[in-house]
């Protein structure tokens, strides 16, 4: 039988609920996600290193789980709060329950909380340190715990989440164009499996490397382009990676995908910020200012690229894309460099895959500049 549960915020906000999977106490930051579908992708994306995730989708887990959709080998959900967790195993793609997933990655998982109501807490609140607990009935003692974790702002979670060698993975299909296969290095802050998916699916060979991978090392694998990934934590804490970013680019075409975009937008001279309850769901709007189409976008960030207009930035960069629905920054592009990226993640898992051209355009811009530096060979012979 289910056990009682409790959500106590750092503000003293509570939430009662029942565990249905796992037990114990623990804590992060919570926010939400209003996606309606890949909660299993959601749960096993490393950029929700040290979060509680509340999903907003009323029915949690009516399609089952599959170990073929996990983003990573583990769940980074410290915990998961939702209206109504399902045990179903009805489609026909589920190897195994939600419920016998979680139990399996050891999440704790809370429902029959008050999602709607949380969720408003949170967008007027903004994102809060939390504590989920079956153990601990004192209110005071779990917003006490609450007010001890660290704040999200200031953390390098990205050495947290990040593989500790290289490992490569060979193209999945022949380039579009007929050329060769085209050799992609991709730091891993945090990197989803679906991302490299796309890239191998776009007649790539990809060798991804730790988030503390040096530049010159980079260098070594003699890339066609390099893929900068989503991650957790905050952008201006991982340093490391910044100067690294800032002596590959005009190297080599770079890619930044989430924390990867705001890793370039750091090495442009940009500035980096947190957003009150940040941007996650498989819904945002996105206009790229190019071309004044609008793509539905999936999105998972809880901080975001200042555009301050001061031109204190690398005058080759460019605001490309805008969220509609607060005008945050969402693409950057630096031409002369051989860089751009997006704040979303285009790789759609979960979410519409209005985005996925992206990675053909990453396929041409590393086409284009082995032209370009096959030229200069030739004029220099």
């Amino acid at each position: 039988m289910p056990s009682p549960a409790l959500l106590v915020l750092e503000d003293g906000a509570v939430y009662r609920g029942e565990a249905v999977a796992g037990s114990g106490t623990v804590g992060g930051e919570i926010v939400f996600n209003t996606a309606m579908t890949g909660y299993q992708e959601i749960a096993t994306d490393p950029s929700y290193c040290g979060q509680i995730i509340t999903y907003t989708f009323p029915l949690n887990g009516d399609y089952g789980a599959d170990p073929a959709r996990d983003e990573s080998a583990q769940a980074h959900a410290r915990a998961i709060v939702a209206r109504e967790l399902t045990n179903y195993v009805y489609n026909r793609a589920a190897g195994m329950s939600w419920l016998d997933w979680l139990n399996a990655h050891g999440v704790l998982a809370i429902g029959g909380v008050d999602t709607r109501a949380l969720t408003r807490h949170i967008r007027s609140q903004g994102a809060l340190r939390a504590v989920v607990s079956t153990d601990d009935p004192d209110v005071g003692s779990l917003r006490r715990r609450a007010q001890k974790l660290p704040r999200m702002a200031g953390l390098d979670l990205a050495s947290v989440v990040t593989g500790t060698e290289a490992a490569e993975t060979a193209a999945s299909a022949p380039p579009p164009d007929g050329g060769r296969a085209l050799n992609v290095v991709a730091f891993d802050f945090g990197i989803k499996r679906s991302i490299v998916a796309r890239l191998a699916a776009s007649g790539c060979r990809v060798t991804v490397v730790p988030a503390g991978t040096s530049a010159r090392d980079v260098l070594k694998l003699a890339p066609d382009g390099v893929v900068l990934s989503n991650g957790p934590g905050d952008p201006a804490a991982v340093g490391y990676a910044v100067k690294t970013v800032e002596k590959l680019l005009g190297k080599t075409p770079l890619f930044g995908i989430c924390l990867g975009h705001q890793l370039l937008a750091l090495a442009l001279g940009m500035t980096t910020y947190k957003l009150r309850f940040g941007h996650r769901g498989a819904n945002h709007p996105v206009e790229d200012l190019t071309t004044g189409e609008i793509e539905i976008t999936t999105q998972n960030h809880g901080f975001a690229v200042r555009d301050d207009g001061a031109g204190s930035h690398d005058p080759v960069a460019r605001v490309t894309h805008v969220n509609l629905n607060d005008g945050t920054v969402e693409g950057l592009a630096a031409p002369e460099r051989y860089a751009f990226s997006v704040q979303y993640h285009p790789e759609s898992t979960p979410g519409p895959h209005d985005s996925l051209h992206l990675f053909g355009r990453f396929v041409a811009d590393m086409r284009r500049f082995a032209a370009g530096h096959e030229r200069v060979a030739t004029k220099a012979r």
